[in-house]
């Protein structure tokens, strides 16, 4: 008979160590107790290696992201919620419908078990909103000073529907570029809670799961979306240079067109950051054709991730393929890839 526990995880005051690592009864009691509990569903609770699952018709889509973000813990989320988010959105950009996730857990010695179960509740509420349950996933331990508390890595598979072709080599002069509302949001709510910076307005991260706000611009306007992208690191700039870059055109925005909240333009002030560089954790760009921009910006503003939408520009003919940008003074600047990274370990 296989002996079994007989004191549960001390969730108050406990800490990770080596053992819930080694693969023995501690890990088996770490799974089974935390993140079982929280993440419960039919395939987890199986207790394989992997998940088996039927998928409907449709190409498959599948994206994998690594979250390293420093506080593990920010005004309007943490690392958990983060880790489905950020996977969810790269999966969705493709047009798919997210199915499954995978996740993947280096957790340091001397962790709190109190801060690993409020990671692993966050992420469990957040599968759950998004309708897309964490059915398999790894865990590993580092010596302490090693891990910088938990990093987590998560897969996502999705289906995309027939007819939807959205990719990022897709755009072609004349197509409108559309932004789902304001930018530099997380990013600065990062740098806040990491320097304990306060301002007179909050300023929380926006970050949120898009497929939902993805799937209603794919229903009223599929063949018209050319490229959509969640603009995370490196901010809207990157995300307009990198789309310029793959399809050999370039891009002309307007920048009073560009949606920044007036706290997070007055942080950045202070900061010295630039908020087309911040990173945006619920925000998506899509770049369709003309004669669609309006109706598809309309969908983005009925829907709760889209009420501050806004067509911020167009593509151009540009052999260059710079990203171009008239300035609110009458001018024009060149909105180029950034050098280096302004806020490090942001996501």
């Amino acid at each position: 008979m296989i002996k079994k526990f007989t004191s549960a995880l001390n969730l108050k005051s406990g800490h990770v160590d080596l053992s819930h690592g080694g693969g023995g009864r501690a890990m088996t009691q770490l799974i089974d107790e935390l993140f079982i509990k929280h993440f419960d569903n039919d395939l987890l609770r199986q207790h394989n290696d992997q998940a088996l699952f039927s998928v409907p018709a449709g190409r498959l889509a599948i994206s994998t992201d690594g979250h390293v973000i420093s506080p593990l813990f920010f005004p309007g989320g943490d690392i958990g919620s983060l880790a489905v988010h950020g996977t969810l959105n790269d999966v969705a950009m493709s047009g798919a419908r997210p199915l499954y996730l995978a996740a993947g857990f280096i957790l340091e010695e001397g962790l709190p078990l109190a801060d690993l179960e409020r990671i692993v509740i966050s992420m469990a509420a957040a599968s759950k909103a998004a309708g897309t349950p964490i059915v398999t996933g790894d865990t590993k331990v580092v010596e302490r000073g090693k891990g910088d508390g938990v990093f987590i890595t998560t897969t996502g598979v999705g289906i995309v529907p027939e007819g939807v072709n959205i990719s990022g080599n897709r755009a072609s002069p004349g197509c409108a570029i559309l932004i789902s509302g304001s930018i530099g949001d997380h990013g600065v709510a990062i740098m806040a809670g990491r320097e304990n910076l306060q301002f007179e307005t909050s300023i929380v991260s926006d970050s949120a799961a898009l497929h939902g706000l993805v799937a209603d611009l794919v229903a009223v306007a599929p063949a018209a979306i050319r490229c959509l992208r969640d603009p995370t690191r490196g901010g809207l700039a990157t995300t307009l240079n990198e789309l310029a870059k793959q399809s050999g055109v370039g891009m002309a925005i307007a920048e009073d067109r560009i949606p920044v909240k007036a706290q997070v333009k007055a942080a950045c002030e202070i900061l010295g950051l630039d908020p087309l560089y911040v990173a945006n954790e619920g925000k998506l760009v899509c770049v369709c054709e003309a004669s669609a921009a309006e109706t598809l910006l309309a969908v983005m503003q009925q829907h709760p991730l889209g009420r501050d939408a806004a067509i911020i520009g167009e593509v151009i003919d540009d052999p260059h393929g710079f990203v171009q940008m008239a300035t609110t003074f009458g001018g024009r600047r060149i909105v180029d890839w950034p050098v280096g990274e302004q806020l490090p370990r942001i996501c």
